[in-house]
Parts: C-alpha cells; sequence; structure tokens
C-alpha cells in the first residue's frame, strides 16, 4: 500500500506535512509514501519524514504542478494498491487498513466519505453524491449530471489498485481539478465500494489553494474537461458492451 503526496514544501505547511506523516505513523497496514517535492529542497523535508524508511523522496528539479508531480510519483509506485493524498491533510487512524479489508478480487477501489478539518479543531461530515455501497464499472460518473455540480465522490478517499490508477491515466493533466479526472477515471474502468464512513480528513486553512484568489478563474473549465472524460469513458463501455450483447 503506498500513498502518493506531492508537496512544495512551503514553510507554513511544513507542520501539516508532519501531521500526515504521523497520521501514517498510525495506521494498522503496512504501507510506503512517495513524497513528490514539486521543485522543492529535500533538505527542508522535516526530519521525522526524512528519517523514516518507508517515505521515498523523488525530487524534481523544477515546479511542474500538482498533476504532473504526483503521476510522476505514481510511475514510483511498487505496491499493488495506492491513495493520493495532500500536504496538508490527514488520514484517520484506521482508514488504510478498513479499506484493504473490504477489497476483493472483483473489486478496482475503495472510497469513503471525508470530513472536513475545520480551524477550530472540530469536523464536519462531508457524505458525497454516490451512495454507499457496491458501484459497477461507470456508475460513479453518472452522480455528476453537471460540472457546476457537486463532484460524485471524494478523489484522496479512494484507495485503488495501482494498474487500475495507471490505465485511468493518473491524474489527468490540468492545472487544477486534476484529482477530478483520477476519481472519474478510475471509477469508469472498474467496480468498486463506497463505504458510510469517513476515510479523509480534509484541512480547512487560509493557504488551501481553493481560498486563492484566481481559483474561481479556471475551476469551470477544469470540471468542464474532468466531467466529459469521465463520462466519455462510460458511453464508450456502455457501447462497446451493446455490442458484444
Amino acid at each position: 500500500m503506498t500513498v502518493v503526496i506531492a508537496t512544495q514544501l512551503r514553510p507554513e505547511r511544513l507542520s501539516y506535512l508532519e501531521e500526515m506523516h504521523a497520521s501514517l505513523t498510525r495506521q494498522t497496514v503496512p504501507w510506503e509514501a512517495v513524497l513528490v517535492l514539486d521543485g522543492a529542497d529535500p533538505e527542508h523535508v522535516p526530519a521525522p519524514i526524512a528519517a523514516d524508511p518507508r517515505v521515498r523522496v523523488l525530487a524534481l528539479p523544477r515546479p511542474v504542478g500538482a498533476a504532473c508531480a504526483r503521476n510522476l510519483g505514481l510511475t514510483e509506485v511498487r505496491t499493488e494498491f495506492v491513495n493520493w493524498a495532500d500536504d496538508d491533510d490527514v488520514f484517520p487512524d484506521w482508514s488504510l487498513g478498513v479499506r484493504l479489508e473490504t477489497v476483493s478480487d472483483r473489486l478496482g477501489w475503495v472510497a469513503g466519505w471525508s470530513e472536513d478539518w475545520l480551524p477550530d479543531g472540530s469536523t464536519r461530515l462531508w457524505e458525497c453524491p454516490v451512495p454507499p455501497g457496491h458501484h459497477e464499472a461507470g456508475d460513479v460518473v453518472t452522480y455528476w449530471p453537471r460540472p457546476q455540480d457537486t463532484i460524485p465522490i471524494g478523489p484522496t478517499t479512494i484507495l485503488a489498485r495501482t494498474r487500475l490508477v495507471r490505465a485511468a491515466g493518473g491524474m489527468g493533466g490540468l492545472v487544477q481539478g486534476e484529482d477530478y479526472m483520477a476519481a472519474v477515471g478510475v471509477t469508469a474502468l472498474a467496480p468498486g465500494v463506497l463505504l458510510p464512513l469517513p476515510v479523509y480528513r480534509y484541512r480547512k486553512h487560509e493557504g488551501q489553494m481553493t481560498r486563492g484568489t484566481t481559483y474561481d478563474e479556471l475551476e469551470l473549465a477544469a470540471r468542464r474537461h474532468a466531467h466529459a472524460f469521465g463520462h466519455g469513458l462510460r458511453n464508450a463501455f456502455v457501447a462497446a458492451r451493446a455490442a458484444r450483447a
């Protein structure tokens, strides 16, 4: 099981990255992590992380953006399963274990709900539009009728087979919304299960990309692209199944 984390090692986020790492150390199953430095100096990796042999650092020579950094990190994954994570969030202690226990030979992915982690330390549950339970390949994107609607499933809640994530194109190549591409791509190619419990804690803070002044400029364009990608994949597979019938 590998967690891929891309980071620019911004000083104001280093303590968050250490908390993400600490949450990994509390998991109930063995894990590895690929820490992708998006143009950052490896000397600035916090000492507890640098000293952990389970963490492999991939230092990129210049900033390439989140989508590219995460895809290059995906290339370094050597385990059967992978999960994306951000440098400012955390996993509940049982997150990886409960999803790995749910995986069967027929499933390509297992996901769950997430929690917004508010500045005062409280949490707020986010239940995605997709209902809990089993979903066949292509079902998830049907819960995303329009690009401007709430995304159907939390991308960082998806634990998936590595070969499946690679086949889906990883994180696409968008300047933002690349995780939407990963979510609809993986769930379009294989069946999976959504668990009715939070498996990821999403930190809310002023330094988030979504709080930036230019975030809204490209958000709808990114959503339209990911939406078309997901529905296009589903339609192609539906047509292929009909042709074989």
